[in-house]
């Protein structure tokens, strides 16, 4: 929540990033603006080139990634501060027979029937996705640093008094949202829209998902209503805009990427990373980044409840995450609820 426009891709911390410069995949995440690039992979090797690493803020050995501060050395921003977020891309299935054909094995250890090798690929099936932030500003730095995370109760109330205020006050930015909405960015992008400015929503790829294998499948449903801001707006009005997105999202990434509606983990989050209201698809079994019980809501569920109370997001205890150093947090605590 300290960012004014976050995205996906904090899986440790429960936080989820924003729209950063993609460099290494060619693909962007376009959420700011978004440039076409001739050669992604020179753009990436000139624009790392000297690149002064200042501190090692966070790495996880299961995520496969790593979250570096340091100077960019070269290139327009040279001498900025930047956050350099590298992540070992994905295996895929279709490259497997070049990967155990033209790699390199390394004996480390044999012991009976089992060996331990150093594996040596070549190149353009080693790839590292790098995630650039810059010039990085002192929020940015925190926000992928590692910290303490405390688990908060807010109570209707609490929202109305504290949460609600403090969401006016900082007034984050959606323009990015509307962006992709009004296709001003990412229009090549989109999978599926439904024009209706009450019911439609628009659903595209999450920038983490290179959209080359569908185990980490990941697409977000952006509603066209823009005074939704989370799941503490939805009375049983909203019904008919939840169950389309349910519906034809479901629809639409069957149609495109065959898999079923009964595959698939539809969620929202609260809180919410940025506030217009949208739902993420996920394929079950992956472990995508908030979709834990402390923070995930299944859309169903919400269907359900509001169907049987119309104030239940609106008056209900909802628990979720907050980062050390969060604003939302130093309120809560200011207010005595924490």
């Amino acid at each position: 929540m300290a960012d004014t426009k976050k995205r996906s891709l904090d899986s440790d911390n429960g936080t989820e990033s924003g729209p950063e410069k993609k460099l290494a995949t060619g693909d962007g995440d376009g959420k700011n603006t978004k440039k076409p690039v001739a050669d992604p992979g020179s753009e990436a090797g000139s624009m790392l080139a000297g690149f002064q690493t200042e501190k090692i803020m966070r790495e996880s050995s299961r995520e496969k990634n790593i979250f570096i501060h340091g100077k960019m050395g070269s290139g327009p921003n040279e001498g900025q501060d930047a956050v350099l977020i590298l992540e070992k891309t994905p295996f895929r299935e279709d490259s497997l027979a070049e990967l155990f054909k033209t790699s390199e094995l390394k004996l480390q250890m044999r012991n009976d029937i089992y060996s331990t090798y150093h594996m040596h690929p070549p190149a353009h099936l080693n790839d590292i996705k790098a995630t650039v932030v810059c010039p990085a500003t002192e929020k940015h730095i925190k926000k992928y640093q590692s910290q303490e995370l405390f688990l908060i109760q807010e109570s209707g109330e609490d929202y109305r008094n504290i949460t609600l205020p403090y969401i006016q006050e900082q007034s984050f930015s959606v323009q990015w949202v509307y962006n992709i909405l009004e296709k001003k960015a990412e229009a090549d992008r989109i999978v599926f829209e439904d024009p209706d400015p009450q019911n439609g929503f628009v659903l595209l790829p999450d920038f983490k998902w290179d959209q080359k294998q569908l185990d980490d499948l990941y697409l977000i449903a952006i509603c066209h209503q823009r005074e939704i801001k989370s799941l503490r707006d939805l009375t049983r009005e909203h019904l008919p805009l939840l169950q389309n997105i349910q519906q034809q999202g479901q629809e639409a990434i069957m149609k495109r990427y065959s898999v079923p509606s009964c595959r698939l983990r539809v969620y929202l989050h609260y809180q919410p990373s940025y506030y217009h209201l949208h739902v993420h698809f996920t394929v079950l079994g992956y472990e995508a980044p908030g979709c834990g019980v402390e923070r995930a809501h299944l859309l169903s569920d919400v269907i359900q409840n509001l169907q049987t109370d119309t104030q239940h997001y609106r008056t209900r205890t909802l628990t979720y995450p907050l980062r050390a150093d969060d604003a939302l947090l130093h309120k809560l605590r200011e207010a005595g609820r924490f």
